[in-house]
């Protein structure tokens, strides 16, 4: 039987590799904290499940970087980053909360948090600029890109006379979308 440290490990790695037992797990195991928590603090069900939902993407982004240390509970660690969302969100909805139950464990999120958020909101402007790219070069970046297709593929894929044509329309594509992505990006600072 592992202990609770051994055993959060074991699931902070089944998340990192997406292991649907140990997301389940998680799940089962933490998300009534979290439910009590936001329901308590002005929430909704649909709110505690954002909260969560966004948790774990935070959980899932530290859990698949080796150099990661969890140095508490598993517990404890969510539920700081749960806490410090929901309170973010309470915030920008102009409302206070109520009581915020303390398992005050000083455990410092905001940096994990601010990271995700500058990742999601990159994610956003990359998104529009893909939107804007058009056809063909948003289909053959995703191609490459995400299916991990050989330029060999795309090019039959794509009807280019041979993979070099393809490599190189990839190439262009890629330079308008750096483009379109550092339009976008200044725009939104």
């Amino acid at each position: 039987m592992l202990n609770s440290t051994e055993h959060d490990k074991a699931l902070l790695r089944g998340l990192a590799t997406k292991d649907s037992q140990a997301i389940e797990q998680i799940y089962r195991s933490h998300y009534q904290m979290v439910q009590y928590l936001v329901l308590q603090n002005r929430g909704s069900e649909d709110d505690a499940a954002d909260i969560f939902q966004e948790a774990m993407m935070v959980l899932f982004e530290k859990a698949s970087n080796p150099s990661f240390e969890l140095n508490c509970q598993l517990k404890t660690y969510l539920y700081a980053v749960c806490k410090h969302l929901w309170l973010k969100k309470l915030k920008l909805l102009k409302r206070q909360p109520i009581r915020v139950t303390d398992m005050e464990v000083a455990i410092p999120v905001d940096e994990d948090i601010e990271l995700y958020e500058k990742q999601q909101q990159h994610f956003d402007i990359m998104e529009q600029a893909l939107h804007k790219l058009g056809e063909p070069c948003k289909s053959l970046l995703e191609a490459y890109y995400i299916e991990k297709q050989h330029m060999q593929e795309i090019a039959a894929r794509f009807l280019y006379t041979n993979a070099n044509n393809a490599k190189t329309q990839k190439y262009k594509c890629l330079m308008r979308l750096k483009k379109l992505f550092f339009a976008q990006y200044k725009h939104n600072l």
